[in-house]
């Protein structure tokens, strides 16, 4: 985890977004690369368009980038954090874009890190985009670190996987296993309604441990509440500081009319979120 992506739009968020890439960088010694981010053309009309993308011209488009800029470059600068080219090696940060990029150029630029942080997006115009995400999670190959909207004190010190069995879950154990073996604490997590056939809770944690991952396995009911509400519930249980997910293991399309765990996360969870397609 030694390169990150940090798309940079100035939503309500962001600076929670700065603080929680920052935490993750620290944990490895990354390298974390801004870049200016806004809407893609066609979607400039949409619904959950950022009060501030109100025009499309290049000259604004500029503007919003330098913006961006100075806000990344001022952020980092505070926290003691060297340019790439002052400190090769280790933490440091650096910059790409004159001009605002729209999310499909994220998404591909994303294919080159290890892992891209977005803030979680939200409901209000002025939070960060769903659009992003999705266009990130299922167009990169690479996962993404959700920020919640307020900064955590930590990143990965306790870990959940939310466990079912899913292929989606499984790749996302697999990008996640740089940052398992520097827990202190990885909750294999079963919600019991919601298993399916294939390897249990147990037997996962027991072949993370040959990893050198401290893994143990913990198995809860979601009866009464939803299942996100029920993975929620239990990670804050166990004090986690990172949940780790497979995204959409439902249909999409199923996701949009039912809704489902990943949305009910991506809505409510209020710590990060390590997740992939």
């Amino acid at each position: 985890m030694k390169n990150v992506l940090v798309p940079v739009e100035l939503h309500s968020s962001i600076d929670a977004t700065f603080a929680t890439a920052l935490l993750f960088a620290r944990r490895f010694g990354s390298y974390m690369e801004g870049m200016p981010l806004g809407p893609d053309l066609p979607d400039l009309v949409a619904f959950d368009m950022p009060v501030s993308w109100t025009v499309a011209d290049q000259n604004t488009w500029r503007e919003l980038a330098e913006e961006s800029h100075r806000h990344f470059e001022t952020v980092m600068t505070a926290a003691g954090v060297p340019t790439h080219e002052a400190s090769p090696e280790g933490l440091s940060w650096g910059w790409a874009g004159e001009t605002a990029f729209g999310d499909s150029h994220v998404s591909s630029y994303a294919r080159i890190f290890d892992i891209t942080v977005l803030g979680r997006p939200g409901s209000d115009r002025s939070d960060a985009r769903m659009a992003t995400a999705e266009a990130a999670l299922f167009e990169s190959g690479r996962p993404l670190l959700l920020a919640p909207p307020r900064a955590p004190a930590s990143v990965g010190d306790t870990a959940v996987i939310v466990w079912n069995q899913s292929l989606e879950t499984t790749r996302a154990t697999a990008f996640a296993m740089p940052v398992l073996k520097t827990a202190k604490r990885v909750v294999v997590l079963t919600i019991t309604e919601h298993k399916s056939e294939g390897p249990t809770g147990d037997q996962l944690a027991h072949n993370l441990r040959a990893n050198g991952v401290p893994a143990e396995a913990l198995e809860r009911s979601g009866k009464g509440r939803s299942h996100g509400e029920a993975i929620l519930e239990a990670a804050a249980s166990v004090g986690a500081d990172l949940l780790v997910k497979g995204a959409y293991t439902q249909s999409r399309l199923r996701q949009m009319i039912f809704g489902g765990a990943t949305s009910h996360i991506l809505a409510r969870a209020e710590l990060p979120v390590f997740i992939s397609a």
